[in-house]
């Protein structure tokens, strides 16, 4: 490996302004790419090297430099996070050498003070884009943008004689430019979305502020269309399993309209056999095709409360892969043999053809369940009744298996929002889940497992959906709440690598209670986000060695890129030959996609939040019970049973209180606490649809 990192270096020598990593191997002419990508990654681990976003290879020519983002600027600092390691560093605006966010910059400098790492700038690698949304403000004939993004003062606004006219509150989207010969920051005005206090123009906003594509190109469209258009052929079925006879149903929420899984489960003589049949999407999303290329580049489907920004044209997801009732579709079916107890006995992939019998919704499916239905419903369900009883008695067998496994459940409450003709926000509450919405959960995890075993048997190119173990700091301060709220954490003591099960012990302590919610928000918290991976390292929070996303292909690109792989392992005896054409593509499919699922959640959290402000603004002055949700140095956070959730300044309430650094302020002349799961009266205070902030003040409740 020695020879291979010396060879990329000696040559990175000669290009000052780096190069793309693929470009790189094709000049180095390495015969192995696997050992091409090893040499950069050892390289970057080094501090020798530092890629940037767009897979730029830049050598760090100097000693002591490396390679970080900008994440933030205020005034007068920024802070950048490092590519190696996790602590962010200060930087001192004198510093920074006119960086800004999204810049992928060098350090060096780099030294630990008494509040961290600070450091300065070397040099900028790669500008990020200049681009950000904002909200206008009037202040005495002084226009100002207040950004959306993590530049935490206001720009100077600049309306450009011939760009769009915009109004004070108006949100409008910005080129940040620096004034000549000055630390000066301006916002030249580019795009005027409308009203900043509308939550519907706030999405809007978002979706630019994120870089979300939100149409398809005519190109696109023009392939999706005639794939959409294609009748299934003979040649099509060759080789597939045809259930066109077998009794599968799909089951999805009444709304939807990409109903890409399907399931089909019966009773054996061993236990059960499951059959999971997906959408056969790469069957018309083929490899290279402007189609796929598109799906790359989105890496996932965005929901907001008004909208859905689709991976798919709607000719694909809605139409020609969508698994409806009656008709014929090409699926790629998983079908897996369990015993008594949920282990798996066996399982296979094959193309398939099925031919949905019932159109399933879970409230329907639930009142079957819970015998409810009326006559009509269970003559609805009566072609599928069997294979939904087996599926739900298989589910149970399933749950009690996987908690004696170690793995546990978040209470992690959806919001549901509720929006008139115009869109606007009318009415919030938490997403209900009953027995049939989980049911289907556990027989997707199933197939997800199986794919993932299937591909580590056969030593495969893949894209693994990997879950790592907390960091050991996060556990200690999950473990200093634990100790705060009374609870016992001796499960997280004394273990150099705490499991899942240590995790699941914590939640048991505290189902039913009020404080449910917020310990399962700080579980969330001391976990690692899950992300994709050609490695199959395991899933922490399943509690499974094993684990891939293979259900979901009309709105998930890795379970396209899994799919694509998985056929051609059916196909080909030579898997040399399949390697070498899948081990780039998946290690970039994992990584796209990961960046496209953060990119997207913080799209849709942002977006939940201006929809949840500008419900409320609807409130101000209203009085609800809640619950204290956070506590902070400035106050507390408080839940409401709706969802929304807003602050409490601490001068809200008359007393000397004192933070006590965890999860409690203290008043030190009478001993009262305001503590986390602690019931609390509130009063909307204000709102502000731009920001998604919300204030209450506090009315009354029992100070412990």
């Amino acid at each position: 490996m020695k020879k291979e990192k010396n060879k990329i270096v000696k040559y990175l020598k000669t290009v000052p302004q780096g190069m793309m990593a693929h470009n790189l191997y094709k000049k180095l002419d390495f015969k192995n790419k696997k050992e091409f990508y090893k040499a950069l990654d050892e390289l970057k681990a080094e501090g020798i090297v530092t890629i940037g976003e767009k897979h730029r290879v830049h050598l760090i020519r100097k000693k002591n430099r490396i390679g970080a983002t900008i994440v933030s600027i205020s005034r007068g600092f920024a802070f950048a996070n490092p590519d190696i390691g996790n602590e962010s560093i200060f930087i001192h605006s004198d510093k920074l050498k006119g960086a800004f966010i999204g810049d992928k910059v060098l350090l060096f400098n780099i030294q630990k003070g008494p509040k961290g790492l600070n450091g300065e700038v070397d040099s900028i690698l790669e500008k990020g884009s200049r681009l950000i949304t904002g909200t206008l403000q009037n202040h005495d004939g002084h226009y100002e943008i207040m950004p959306d993004c993590a530049i935490r003062y206001p720009l100077a606004a600049v309306a450009d004689k011939e760009g769009p006219k915009a109004e004070d509150g108006d949100k409008v989207q910005a080129n940040v430019k620096r004034t000549p010969h000055s630390s000066t920051v301006e916002g030249h005005i580019v795009k005027v979305y409308g009203k900043a206090g509308s939550a519907k123009i706030c999405a809007d906003a978002i979706l630019d502020k994120y870089g979300i594509r939100t149409s398809f190109p005519d190109d696109v469209i023009a392939e999706a269309k005639s794939a959409a258009e294609s009748q299934i052929t003979q040649s099509d079925l060759k080789g597939r399993l045809d259930l066109r006879k077998t009794s599968i149903c799909t089951i999805d929420g009444a709304d939807a309209k990409d109903l890409d899984d399907a399931i089909s489960v019966s009773k054996t003589h061993s236990g059960y056999k499951l059959g999971v049949h997906i959408a056969d999407v790469s069957h018309y999303v083929k490899e290279g095709g402007k189609l796929d290329g598109e799906a790359f580049a989105r890496g996932t489907s965005v929901y907001f409360a008004d909208r859905v920004v689709p991976m798919l044209p709607e000719e694909i997801s809605n139409g020609v892969c969508s698994l409806n009732a009656g008709e014929d579709k090409l699926t790629f079916s998983a079908i897996i043999e369990l015993d008594t107890n949920g282990e798996m006995l066996s399982y296979k992939f094959k193309k398939s053809i099925i031919r949905s019998k019932v159109r399933g919704v879970y409230s329907e499916v639930n009142k079957i369940f819970n015998k409810t239905a009326d006559k009509a419903l269970k003559a609805k369900y009566a072609p599928v009744i069997r294979s939904l009883n087996a599926a739900r008695e298989l589910a149970g067998v399933l749950k009690k298996r996987e908690a004696e496994n170690g793995s546990f459940d978040l209470d992690t409450t959806e919001s549901v929002f509720t929006l008139d003709r115009r869109g606007i926000c009318v009415g919030v509450k938490p997403r209900e889940s009953g027995e049939a919405e989980e049911m289907i959960e556990y027989l997707m995890i199933t197939a997800n497992r199986a794919a993932a075993k299937f591909a580590k048997a056969n030593s495969i190119p893949f894209v693994y959906r990997v879950h790592e173990s907390p960091d050991p700091e996060r556990v200690n301060t999950l473990i200093t709440l634990v100790d705060a709220l009374g609870l016992n954490s001796r499960a997280l003591k004394h273990k150099e690598k705490v499991t899942s099960a240590d995790f699941a012990d914590i939640m048991e302590q505290v189902r039913g209670t009020p404080l449910q919610k917020v310990v399962s928000h700080q579980l969330l918290r001391t976990m690692a986000k899950a992300r994709y991976d050609t490695k199959p390292i395991g899933h922490f929070g399943l509690a499974l060695n094993d684990y891939c996303h293979f259900t979901s292909p009309i709105r998930r690109y890795p379970d396209t890129s899994i799919h694509r792989i998985l056929t051609s392992l059916l196909e080909t005896k030579d898997k040399a030959a399949l390697t070498k054409h899948y081990e780039k593509f998946a290690a970039e499919s994992a990584k796209a996609s990961s960046n496209a699922e953060i990119k997207a959640m913080g799209a849709e959290r942002d977006s939940e939040d201006c929809y949840m402000a500008e419900y409320i603004k609807q409130h101000i002055g209203e009085c609800y019970d809640g619950i204290i949700s956070g506590v902070t140095q400035r106050g507390i956070f408080v839940e409401l049973e709706n969802t929304a959730e807003g602050f409490v300044s601490i001068e809200s309430f008359s007393g000397n209180y004192r933070f006590d650094g965890m999860v409690s302020h203290v008043d030190e002349n009478t001993g009262k606490k305001l503590t986390i799961g602690m019931d609390i009266k509130i009063r909307v205070a204000a709102a502000d649809v731009a920001s998604g902030r919300i204030d209450f003040d506090y009315v009354g409740g029992q100070q412990q």
